[in-house]
């Protein structure tokens, strides 16, 4: 989106000229799904799918807030103060701004005036692609840079995170808010979830590009059985400590868990548990895979990926189902998996960029088929975290 378009926007909304324009992205994962929060490693980026906002500044100590994605008309506000969650429906979407408002002021910032800001996203909703982590960086640098906070960026992550699970009530990992929060240009971020140690990799595919494919299948975690997943992969733990000295499964290799899946003793919990130790394994092969250039390999890995998710976690469903499997059917493709919590949302392939087009005319005709509508694709260009424009 250009920044002229924002600026009018803003105008129109607020009848002021804004002081400042700023874009936060969406996120995709390479590999590492469902790991974050078992203590393992994933491979995510930053895309140019994002979240813009308009800033300006007020001299009272009001907050108002407008989305030109709801009610372009609608502006809410709510006082510096002013420390509940939103429980009204239409007023909800604002607690990932609010969220981070309250995080950063329990962590010791101060806010001496209110503010206006009107966002607008072109993450296309419930889509997978992290669009309450992309607000809540977005608010956090925004915040950082207007109020001159001394705040470290991987702070922000973290105060992202502690807005999803305390603020909005969804157990999720650090993943999202990192991949936001640290994106850089043409690299993917190697994460242990467990240190928080990272390193960037650079995302070398060649003649190939990642397309991002969107079921339209609309989806909110909160409301999904993510958490009940948490709470399976938790209970996997605790029956493997009778054994094992661990507090994740992400500490444990597969001849580990072979070697002691008996623990567990019920059938789903097994194959949850089993899910997020080799997939957390798959991740470092396909950093391995990365570095030597092995770009079959890391398709190869990526298809494992969608199984395990499909089979053992049970996360992906007859959408993200029909996406990856028609995928694999075609000329060009190394690899394809859904994405993100699942139950609906995204998933991505890698394509041969010539046959790219090919690509999204013949698997969205077979899943508009079978599903009965359309899904949208997406060529995905990886980009920087944060920044103002």
């Amino acid at each position: 989106m250009k920044k002229e378009a924002l600026l009018q926007e803003y105008q129109d909304v607020f009848a002021k000229p804004a002081e400042a324009v700023y874009f936060s992205p969406g996120r995709i994962n390479v590999i590492g799904e469902h790991t974050d929060y078992n203590g393992g490693h994933v491979f995510p980026a930053a895309i140019s799918l994002g979240t813009f906002g308009a800033y300006g500044n007020r001299d009272d100590n009001t907050v108002a807030l407008s989305s030109a994605n709801m009610d372009e008309s609608a502006i809410i506000t709510f006082e510096l103060g002013d420390t509940k969650p939103e429980t009204v429906p239409e007023r909800k979407w604002i607690n990932y701004f609010k969220g981070m408002l309250v995080k950063l002021t329990e962590a010791g910032q101060t806010f001496d005036h209110g503010f206006n800001l009107l966002v607008h996203g072109n993450l296309p909703y419930g889509a997978g692609l992290s669009s309450s982590a992309s607000i809540e960086l977005l608010m956090g640098y925004i915040l950082k840079d207007q109020f001159n906070l001394q705040v470290e960026q991987l702070d922000l992550v973290k105060l992202g995170q502690k807005v999803e699970n305390e603020f909005v009530g969804l157990n999720s990992g650090i993943m999202d808010q990192f991949a936001v929060g640290m994106g850089k240009k043409d690299n993917a971020m190697l994460l242990d979830t467990n240190t928080m140690e990272y390193e960037y990799y650079p995302l070398a595919l060649g003649d190939y590009i990642i397309v991002i494919m969107n079921t339209n299948k609309k989806h909110s975690l909160a409301d999904s059985s993510y958490n009940d997943r948490r709470a399976e992969s938790e209970e996997a733990v605790h029956r493997l400590q009778k054994k094992l000295d661990i507090k994740t499964l992400g500490e444990i290799d597969a001849k580990t868990f072979d070697r002691y899946d008996y623990l567990i003793a019920d059938d789903v919990m097994i194959r949850r548990a089993r899910h997020a130790v080799l997939e957390n394994q798959r991740t470092l092969y396909a950093k391995e895979a990365l570095l030597n250039g092995d770009l079959v390999q890391l398709g190869q890995l990526i298809n494992a990926s969608h199984v395990s998710l499909q089979y053992d976690y049970e996360v992906s469903g007859i959408e993200l189902d029909t996406l990856a499997h028609t995928a694999w059917e075609q000329p060009g493709v190394l690899g394809a998996r859904m994405i993100g919590g699942g139950f609906g949302g995204s998933a991505i392939a890698i394509v041969k960029k010539d046959q790219a087009e090919a690509f999204k005319t013949n698997v969205g005709k077979v899943y508009r088929d079978k599903i009965g509508y359309d899904a949208d694709f997406y060529d995905a260009e990886i980009v920087d975290g944060p920044h103002q424009l």
